[in-house]
């Protein structure tokens, strides 16, 4: 049976043995939105598709200060960017594009996270990683500041949200997606559950669909991280159902 974990970074491992440090954000985004049917000004954490590049759409403009928007004119922007999108992605209000871009500085490991939500990886633990078997991972360029006149060569993993938490660890007062913006507002439950049908197969490393802070790595990206030790993860496993 396949196990499934949650990534979270070893802030202990972190604490003692690195310092890198970032302070940035990624180059565009979609607003947020004001839905004028359950009356929500929101936006997401988690749908990042660094890969994206936006640079050529003449409307960028638009795209680079966060801003709430009227439904109406949210969804005219996400349609401007679908086609630049990977098929089938969801883009909800908040969704960000393109290269991180700030300050970084310290000394960074192999895996880098701020807040459990955005990872940066070393180029070579990404290749070797890759040279194991590992399956979909996508390391993208950073604009990157450091002070330093030899840089660490860091990448920003390309994480996708796949798959769903399971229904029955959602509490059953929680009302239904809104028809028009499509929020479904509620907590990350104490005890996640992964919706087994829904999980890709073909990925070992993907975000939860529906709660996309939530990264998951398979039981196969787990012991090839472990076994060619590139410290900075830690594991939880998720019971599927």
């Amino acid at each position: 049976m396949a196990r499934f974990f949650e990534l979270l970074q070893d802030e202990a491992v972190v604490r003692e043995r690195y310092s890198g440090e970032f302070d940035a954000a990624h180059k565009w985004g979609l607003p947020g939105a004001n839905c004028h049917t359950c009356g929500a000004i929101w936006g997401v954490a988690g749908h990042q598709y660094p890969a994206v590049d936006l640079s050529q759409l003449p409307e960028r403009k638009e795209f680079e200060e966060a801003r709430p928007e009227p439904f109406s004119e949210f969804a005219r922007l996400r349609e401007l960017v679908r086609p630049l999108a990977p098929p089938n992605s969801w883009l909800p209000p908040g969704t960000t594009f393109g290269p991180l871009v700030g300050r970084a500085f310290g000394k960074f490991g192999p895996f880098t996270s701020q807040g459990n939500i955005t990872w940066l990886v070393l180029r070579e633990a990404l290749e070797r990683l890759q040279a194991e078997g590992v399956r979909g991972l996508v390391g993208c360029r950073t604009e990157l500041r450091f002070r330093t006149k030899t840089p660490p060569d860091v990448l920003e993993l390309q994480i996708e949200p796949w798959g769903r938490l399971h229904p029955d660890c959602i509490p059953p007062d929680v009302p239904p997606p809104c028809p028009t913006c499509g929020r479904h507002g509620f907590r990350l439950p104490d005890e996640p559950i992964l919706d087994t049908a829904s999980l890709p197969t073909e990925l070992d490393l993907f975000r939860v669909g529906n709660f996309s802070t939530v990264i998951v790595g398979t039981e196969r990206f787990m012991e090839t991280v472990r076994r060619l030790e590139l410290d900075g993860i830690t594991f939880r496993e998720l019971p599927t159902r």
